[in-house]
């Protein structure tokens, strides 16, 4: 099966027409159509999983996936077989939350730590998500050994929204993890809040050292601020930390993530308040870092990878997002530290996950609502 290529569709009007057995997106902007080349991969499904939401590849080539219900599941190469690992923690599900993002320690090979995100209820019945770590253990029954919480998003509120959790290490081996704003608006700007934050952490979950903004009062774990629903955090190989998150109504933003800025949100932002309410755009001089790229009308942005170019060289540092609402697979161009919309291609599904497989092929997590399957998809070049 293959799937066709689309132009950024930015104030574009969509349709589809079918032309050999496959849809084929027409483009209509200004009176004027075009018709895009096909996409130039071949769509291969894999597994079906219930309302899978991240994944992770092991060295061997096998993969770790995570279903929101509360799973972390060990899934052969192929996707022909699975074991749910014993030892993880029960998860609080509802709305957004459940069990989240799933990632190796960069020294996995010698210490088997795998880092896991999830929604957690407290005794008052508040919420909040937690970063999470065990040890891979595959004699007997694989389970996750010696599981501790080694962060606790603050502070824990009401609600089953904007929970983020995304996950990701960089080159010097420290832990960067989201926390979303919980729908709540103002802690993105509370000093004292987590939520709303990128987080750089220790690889034991303590605030690291050389925190930008600890000496000005805020938690001494916020790296920045300013933020909605983070739900995508990549490093390129150059080192710039790319991140995305849902906007409001439109503003669905990539940024680069740097130490100590304020990106704005709920006081600035390319969307406004689902209740119709006015929120300000971003401009130049308002003292807030402006994101490199924004869809107004929203795509939705689940996951997130700054693609390596194994197996589409010309594609060497873009990025990929996976499309809830646009049901797409989206690639952002990425020249250095800017960046301007790519390619987008019509999936058919919402896509919640994106990575990178061991030869280069581009995995995709369809997301399916709880209860229901989403599939592994597998993209190779035609």
């Amino acid at each position: 099966m293959s799937l066709p290529a689309s132009l950024p569709i930015t104030g574009f009007r969509r349709r589809l027409a079918p032309v050999a057995g496959a849809a084929l997106l027409t483009i209509a902007c200004s009176g004027q159509a075009q018709e895009p080349s096909a996409a130039p991969f071949t769509v291969t499904p894999v597994a079906d999983f219930d309302a899978p939401w991240a994944m992770t590849f092991l060295p061997d080539g096998r993969m770790l996936v995570t279903e929101k219900a509360g799973q972390i599941l060990l899934v052969a190469a192929d996707g022909s077989a699975r074991t749910a690992l014993a030892g993880v923690p029960a998860v609080a599900t509802g709305g957004q939350g459940g069990m989240h993002d799933v990632v190796l320690h960069p020294r996995f090979a010698a210490n088997r730590l795998v880092y896991f995100s999830y929604v957690e209820q407290n005794d008052a019945g508040a919420k909040g998500v937690v970063l999470a770590r065990g040890r891979l253990e595959e004699a007997g029954t694989p389970r996750l050994d010696k599981v501790e919480v080694i962060f606790r998003a603050t502070p824990y509120v009401e609600g089953n929204g904007h929970f983020s959790g995304r996950i990701a290490f960089a080159p010097d081996g420290k832990l960067f993890f989201t926390n979303g704003e919980r729908q709540k608006f103002d802690p993105a700007q509370d000093p004292a809040a987590t939520l709303g934050k990128v987080l750089r952490l220790n690889d034991d979950g303590t605030p690291a050292k050389g925190n930008p903004l600890a000496a000005k009062g805020f938690h001494p774990a916020v790296w920045s601020y300013g933020h909605r629903n983070l739900l995508g955090l990549a490093f390129d190989a150059r080192g710039n930390l790319w991140q995305q998150e849902m906007g409001p109504k439109g503003g669905d933003e990539v940024n680069l993530v740097l130490p100590g800025r304020n990106y704005g949100y709920p006081r600035v932002s390319n969307g406004d308040h689902y209740d119709g309410r006015d929120i300000p755009d971003h401009q130049p001089g308002d003292g807030f870092e402006a994101p490199k790229v924004w869809w107004n009308p929203a795509i939705s942005p689940g996951g997130l990878i700054a693609y390596s170019g194994r197996m589409w060289p010309e594609w060497r540092g873009d990025l990929f997002i996976g499309g809830l609402s646009s049901k797409a697979l989206i690639r952002v161009d990425v020249d250095g530290t800017n960046a301007q919309k790519g390619s987008q291609w019509d999936m058919g599904a919402r896509i919640r996950e994106v990575e990178e497989g061991p030869d280069g092929a581009l995995w995709l997590l369809e997301d399916g609502a709880q209860g229901s399957q989403g599939r592994l998809l597998r993209l190779t070049r035609r």
